[in-house]
Formats: C-alpha cells, structure tokens, sequence
C-alpha cells in the first residue's frame, strides 16, 4: 500500500493484506498507533480487492503490550471522546472499526497482548494463539481502572459474564490453551506450526468466489454493542477521574513499565505499585 505508517508495515498479495505491528520498545498502542491502524482499516474498508488481513508483530514476544501509559500526562489525550463517533471513546471507536470490517481479519499472536492490545484481538474476527509463547490480560484494574477499550463487551460477547469477571477482576496473564478453552482465541496451535495454518486459512478465504465472504459476514453480523459500550465508557471514565488511577499509571511508569524487563513481569509490577 502506498500509504505511509510509522507504526506498521503493510503488504497485500492476492487479496491478502498483512499488517506487521512495529511499535519499539514493546509495541504500546500509542496515539501514532491508533492513528495508524485507524487510517488502514478506513482505506482498506474502500479496498475491494482486499478480502483478508493478517495482523502480526513484528517483535516475537510482544503483539501489542497496551494503550501507552503516558496518555495519563497528554493534554491532547485529556478527552477520550473527542474526534470517536457519537458513543464511543477513542479506544473502543479502533475495536469496532475492527469488529465491522468488510473484510475477514485474522490475528496471529506469537507474543503478549495486554489491555488495549487484548481488546484488539478480542475484535478481530479470528485470533490463533502460539502455545507457550502467546498471552493475554486485562490488568486494568490493577491500575484502578476497567478496560475502557470494548474488553468488558468483547469478553462478555467471547467468554460469558463468569469468565469475563474471572479475567478482568483476576487481571492475570492468560496462556494460549486456557484462552482457547475460554473461547477469548480461536485455537492454540504449536508455534512451530502456526505461520503455516494462518498462511493456509487466509490464502483459502481470500481465494473463495467473489462476494461469498461479504455474504457469509452479512449472515453472521456482529452483535449490536453500543449500549454496552456506553456503560463501559462510563465505568472507565468515573475510575479514571479518580487520583489513584493516575498515581497508579505514573507509578507503574517509574517502576519499569513499558520496558522490556518490566512488561515481562507486568502483573507482578502493578500489583507492587498498588500495595
């Protein structure tokens, strides 16, 4: 594609189009990343000879950490409302632009995806997770906070509302086989064997008669989340509004997160910085 990305490279091979994440040191999705992934799906969306998009890291052992934590200190971030559509904030506006997207996505996770980055592959219509290398969480509470992303929704959608609990309230760090059980990823497959069976499943897509991907996603619509979505904005909003989330956030950033050593060990970190 000729449109020019700081945070992604993009090809397309007979109406595959594969999008390698490449955010150093860790792939936090920062405000260049959303606005990069944002204009990609929007110039996709008018894409017609598009038919798949594999989504993949370019950093083995992380997919997207999570929203980049120094928003706490961004005036330009202060509203997350500002510029979404009507009922959603900034973060969820990137999942349901995901969710809805003509075209058949796939994520193929080699790494750890953390809140804002586990909400991405929660809105994807695919995800395949590499046993013993891939992860997920939603530890925004250790923060202080709910997701504010569309994982609250995703979640209740993929998991059911037990499961959904157990993730946001337990905010551990879920592993490849325990997230298929749950039905948060697709299949875990072997890593060894994972870049051939997402290769294979997006070629089979993309080669299928004209219109039979648009007819089949037509037939299974994504369910209508906007009433959710408002209440989880409104979760996150009144935690956010609160001292403590920001104290936590910054905490978090001085004790070593969004370093490598430290999102390795994410959990444990935030837990520290909340004691």
């Amino acid at each position: 594609m000729s449109q020019p990305f700081s945070t992604l490279h993009v090809t397309s091979d007979r109406g595959v189009v594969r999008v390698i994440i490449d955010n150093p040191p860790v792939n936090v999705l920062s405000l260049a990343m959303m606005t990069d992934l944002m204009t990609l799906l929007a110039t996709l969306r008018e894409d017609r000879t598009a038919k798949v998009v594999v989504f993949e890291s370019a950093d083995p052992e992380f997919f997207i950490a999570h929203v980049d934590m120094t928003l706490v200190d961004d005036e330009d971030a202060a509203d997350p409302t500002a510029g979404a559509p009507a009922g959603l904030n900034v973060f969820q506006a990137l999942g349901e632009a995901l969710r809805t997207q003509p075209q058949v996505t796939i994520v193929k996770l080699t790494g750890t995806a953390r809140g804002g980055g586990a909400e991405f592959v929660a809105a994807a219509d695919m995800t395949f997770a590499a046993i013993g290398r891939a992860g997920l969480g939603q530890m925004e509470v250790l923060a202080g906070i709910v997701p504010g992303g569309g994982g609250t929704q995703y979640l209740l959608d993929r998991a059911g509302r037990n499961r959904a609990l157990e993730i946001v309230l337990g905010a551990d760090l879920f592993d490849a086989q325990t997230a298929e059980r749950y039905g948060w990823v697709n299949r875990a497959l072997p890593a060894e064997e994972i870049d051939a069976f997402v290769d294979r499943l997006a070629r089979d897509i993309a080669d299928l008669p004209d219109g039979t991907i648009a007819a089949v996603k037509s037939a299974l619509p994504p369910q209508d989340l906007a009433a959710g979505m408002l209440r989880e904005h409104e979760a996150w909003a009144s935690q956010f509004a609160r001292p403590a989330a920001a104290k936590l956030l910054r905490g978090a950033l001085a004790a070593g997160a969004q370093t490598r050593d430290g999102e390795r060990r994410l959990e444990h970190l935030l837990r520290s910085v909340a004691r």
